[in-house]
């Protein structure tokens, strides 16, 4: 999937309105389930129809009574319906809102309020009434709470009910925050947070024991009730429930299961979030599909898994009995399939990644560690074999660091500066301000610039001597501390024209002759999407005079599928060693890292298995075995 999102990245880079759109229903699901190819592409069409129901009610002079979620997933339809508020004059005035739920117990006015958050993601940017606005507190006495929820039902009810829900869905398949185990017909109520669901949140907080246990919520009944209900998915880490929620059975496990049940219910999902349904994993099994070489390698790699067989040894009643006959017979003969397949697999392989003579590359990585987890192997290759490496480390990472680590450091140069009598009133005042600030710092909240500062010391002197490490002298790294990274919180800016200006001017000067790319739909912070799509913006405006090769590496979160890879570069146990220790190098993510993920276990052991596991794959496809594969995409959309 990641090849038609960052082709259809570029393509919206370059305003090609000649492109055209996948968005089509897919089969075999149980609630109809709209693929858009990416997650602007969603947002556009979920805003479409909120603005469809306003300019409607508003014409006749009545309310329209949204129900509104929050997190992630809804910001970029609530950034499209700000744009039509602006732009287009969209009248909010007559809007109602219901929102689903809020932390509890927690301040309206805490950073990490639903309620703070809405007002600064919408409500302040568009002309709706305060008194049309209605949130769960999570503010108020324990005693306190089931009568506001009966109000808030009851409030409900008063504005006629909610025409419009719009939905995200957890992991754990919760909508609002109905978690495992909600009745279908529960109403507002407070509710005790699944554990998934306050990691999921650790992030925001800086910590999953910062995550409060319990929520207030409408229940699943109160959801239910609403008219029309549009549920968005985005990306890759919600594939797996999407695919429980509208292809299983209806399930209290998964509360978003509860909408087959809903006469006027929709999911909006983008081709991440969509990639393990029937329709779009294996189109084979729900009916006739357009035959492409590129849907045949994945068949052919896919019915090899089946069967675990190697490639070459595939047999006519293989294909036959798993639905792949319209293939046998429109690709054949079946040795020609077999051996298109595997030889386009073979190739793939290389051991020197860059070519013989030497290159000009740039590995930009968006965390100053994605480099050696994700690629590090690689980079290892590259710089052994001569190539002039450089690495772009695109934002400071900063907020990533514990405070238990710049206090550490902090110290350290207190007693350096005490040693050698570099001691002065400014140092003294600086350090204790710093020691202060995270002593009555609340957890979560950010921190003051000076201590952002370290944090972004710590990560350079990491990034510096992981990359020495890998063999990439310190005059080659670029520390570039893109703009749209620098609010000290886990929400960011949108990319802006300085953060394209500073990668272009990176290119132009040093004018690489291939670049690797972080093309991770996975990432938990959006930081590499948004890393790519500057990228890619760079790549647009120098196109006349620069046109690198562009090669995608995954991130810390998932590997590519056999099939969508183009180079896959075998590591050695000596290389793997080296890699490992370059990672080990980055010492505040040892360990525990702030922002884990939905994997627990330390970036080395997830990078090791990862690489394992793929050559592990290739081997039982029939091809050579190695210890290790990095595996790459190539970028080949004219930019």
């Amino acid at each position: 999937m990641i090849r038609e999102e960052l082709t259809k990245m570029a393509t919206d880079t370059k305003n090609a309105s000649q492109t055209t759109s996948c968005t089509q229903y897919l089969r075999h699901t149980k609630i109809p389930t709209l693929l858009f190819q990416n997650a602007k592409e969603v947002d556009k069409h979920v805003a479409l129809i909120v603005e469809g129901l306003i300019r409607e009610n508003n014409s006749a002079g009545l309310p329209t009574v949204l129900g509104l979620p929050t997190g992630s997933t809804p910001i970029g339809v609530y950034r499209e319906l700000i744009r039509l508020h602006h732009d287009e004059d969209l009248d909010f005035s007559r809007v109602v809102t219901f929102n689903l739920d809020e932390y509890w117990p927690m301040d309206h006015n805490s950073i990490h309020s639903y309620n703070r958050w809405m007002r600064e993601t919408f409500f302040d940017h568009v002309n709706i009434s305060e008194g049309n606005i209605h949130i769960p507190r999570g503010d108020i006495p324990r005693q306190d709470v089931e009568a506001f929820c009966d109000d808030y039902e009851r409030a409900i009810e008063r504005a006629g009910g909610i025409q419009l829900q719009l939905l995200g869905i957890g992991r754990t398949g919760h909508v609002g925050f109905n978690e495992p185990g909600s009745p279908s017909n529960s109403l507002t109520r407070m509710v005790t947070l699944d554990p998934v669901t306050r990691l999921d949140a650790s992030g925001d907080f800086f910590g999953e024991e910062n995550v409060p246990e319990n929520a207030i919520t409408m229940g699943v009944g109160s959801i239910m009730s609403a008219r029309k209900i549009i549920a968005v998915a985005l990306g890759e880490h919600k594939a797996p429930v999407v695919r429980r929620a509208v292809e299983g059975e209806v399930t209290h496990e998964i509360a978003a299961s509860n909408l087959q049940n809903h006469p006027n219910a929709i999911f909006a999902v983008d081709l991440a979030a969509a990639n393990q349904l029937t329709a779009v994993a294996t189109p084979w099994m729900v009916g006739p599909v357009d035959w492409t070489s590129q849907l045949e390698k994945r068949a052919v790699i896919w019915l090899s898994e089946q069967t675990e067989k190697p490639i070459l040894k595939l047999e006519l009643k293989d294909f036959l009995e798993n639905h792949l006959h319209e293939l046998a017979r429109e690709f054949g003969p079946l040795e020609g399939i077999r051996h298109r397949v595997f030889q386009e697999l073979l190739d793939g392989i290389c051991t020197i990644p860059a070519g013989q003579d030497r290159k000009k590359i740039i590995v930009f990585s968006p965390h100053p560690d994605d480099d050696v987890i994700s690629m590090g192997g690689t980079l290892i290759t590259l710089a052994d074999q001569g190539h002039d490496v450089n690495i772009a480390y695109m934002t400071s990472g900063n907020i990533a660091v514990f405070d238990h680590d710049a206090r550490r450091h902090i110290e350290f140069m207190q007693e350096f500066q005490r040693i050698f009598n570099l001691e002065s009133d400014k140092t003294k005042a600086l350090n204790e301000k710093m020691l202060e600030s995270i002593r009555q710092k609340a957890p979560g909240n950010p921190d003051i610039d000076e201590l952002l500062e370290i944090k972004t010391l710590i990560r350079m002197t990491e990034a510096t001597v992981a990359a020495k490490t890998a063999g990439v002298p310190a005059k080659k790294l670029h520390f570039l501390d893109l703009p749209f990274y620098r609010t000290g919180e886990v929400i960011k800016r949108p990319v802006g024209e300085e953060d394209v200006t500073i990668i272009a001017e990176l290119l132009q000067r040093e004018q690489p002759d291939q670049i690797y790319v972080a093309g991770d739909l996975s990432d938990p912070h959006g930081t590499h999407r948004l890393c790519a799509h500057a990228i890619l913006r760079a790549l647009d405006r120098i196109k006349d005079e620069l046109n690198p090769q562009v090669w995608l590496y995954r991130g810390a979160w998932q590997d590519y599928e056999p099939h969508e890879v183009d180079m896959a570069v075998p590591l050695s146990p000596e290389t793997m060693l080296r890699k490992k220790q370059a990672i080990f190098k980055h010492e505040s993510q040892k360990d525990s890292a702030l922002f884990p993920g939905h994997d627990d276990r330390e970036f080395w052991i997830r990078a090791e298995n990862r690489n394992k596991n793929m050559a592990q794959l290739y081997n039982l496809l029939g091809l050579p075995e190695y210890f290790g594969l990095e595996a790459f995409v190539k970028f080949s959309s004219q930019i």
